[in-house]
């Protein structure tokens, strides 16, 4: 099969299209998939520049989200059978070959059935950005009806599932955004403060808003600044949800004088763990979300496609940022 290939960390020019052996069925739960469509992920960036978490298992596929047919079956497959269309968010963290292939072997304890209105390229760009925000809301911050939110990056891939996400829940909902394109993004899909970050500052804008409270729960998707920049616009016993690893210059002092509960959202624990458990529970929230997606109640924005062979300008594109939403690459037919 063709697949993008990484044999050493660099620049988006070590990801080499190459013909390696189509993976085969293991163990009797155990799918094999051809797949339509990977979705791009941050985390594609930083293990291609990086390593891969398991550096000794290499080369290595990346591409956590996929999206595809149902070929074969293991004997022990009770949920779906060949034809299914499904999509997931499984390997590609150095262990297990990715989703940058044309065929993948996962198990269907980790799969979901793909929402029936998107196209396999929009289905690719959901799974990761979709547990995301889904974990971070509504498992750590436990956002309640009529509760306010600040969503940091609300234009991105994982910003714009939370603010739907939030106000599914009932929850009024502020976020930053860098420009009047995203501004215009965010308020249709539901975000009632829109604050670009460039020209006002972000604290004094959720202040006025909040009455001088605060926002129950901040959603920190950018890291650095941004975080201690949470603490102040987040009410006493607020909540505050980061993506990053805190930057040794953070100042903690804000939070801890606010009693604030702070969290952090890793959705590749359970992967990176083996904790199949969560594995199983990630594989329900995206059928969860797929629901709300055909149900007309969650859009996902797919901004750009590339073909597979183009993997490494579609780093390009995604190390640039700017856009709105995902990125995903597509597989010939």
């Amino acid at each position: 099969m063709k697949a993008i290939v990484m044999t050493t960390p660099g620049n988006p020019a070590v990801l080499q299209l190459a013909e390696v052996p189509t993976p085969t069925l293991k163990r009797d739960t155990d799918l094999l998939v051809q797949i339509h469509a990977a979705g791009l992920n941050p985390i594609d960036t930083k293990l291609r520049q990086r390593g891969t978490f398991y550096p000794q298992a290499g080369p290595a596929i990346l591409g956590c989200d996929g999206a595809g047919a149902i070929a074969a079956v293991g004997p022990g497959v009770q949920r779906f059978r060949p034809g299914d269309a499904v999509y997931f968010c499984q390997g590609g963290l150095g262990q297990q070959p990715g989703n940058y292939a044309e065929w993948a072997v996962v198990d269907e304890r980790f799969v979901a059935p793909k929402p029936q209105r998107l196209s396999f390229a929009e289905a690719a760009a959901c799974p990761l950005v979709l547990i995301t925000a889904w974990e971070a809301l509504y498992d750590r911050a436990r956002l309640q009806p009529g509760q306010t939110v600040l969503v940091h990056a609300g234009a991105g891939g994982v910003g714009h599932v939370a603010i739907q996400l939030a106000r599914l829940q009932g929850a009024r909902v502020a976020t930053t955004v860098s420009s009047a394109e995203k501004a215009e993004f965010v308020r249709r899909l539901g975000a009632e403060l829109v604050i670009n970050y460039r020209q006002t500052d972000v604290v004094e804008a959720v202040l006025a808003w909040t009455e001088g409270r605060g926002v129950d729960i901040t959603f920190d998707t950018v890291g650095g600044p941004t975080l201690g920049q949470s603490f102040a616009a987040t009410q006493i016993y607020g909540d505050v949800v980061t993506l990053l690893a805190p930057d040794p210059a953070t100042d903690w002092k804000p939070a801890r004088d606010r009693n604030q509960r702070v969290s952090f959202e890793l959705m590749l624990t359970p992967m990176l763990q083996a904790i199949e458990s969560e594995q199983i529970a990630q594989a329900k929230i995206l059928s969860q979300c797929a629901r709300l997606i055909d149900n007309g109640e969650l859009v996902i924005h797919l901004a750009q496609t590339f073909p597979l062979a183009e993997a490494a300008a579609a780093h390009q594109r995604l190390e640039s940022g700017g856009f709105l939403g995902k990125l995903a690459l597509v597989m010939a037919d």
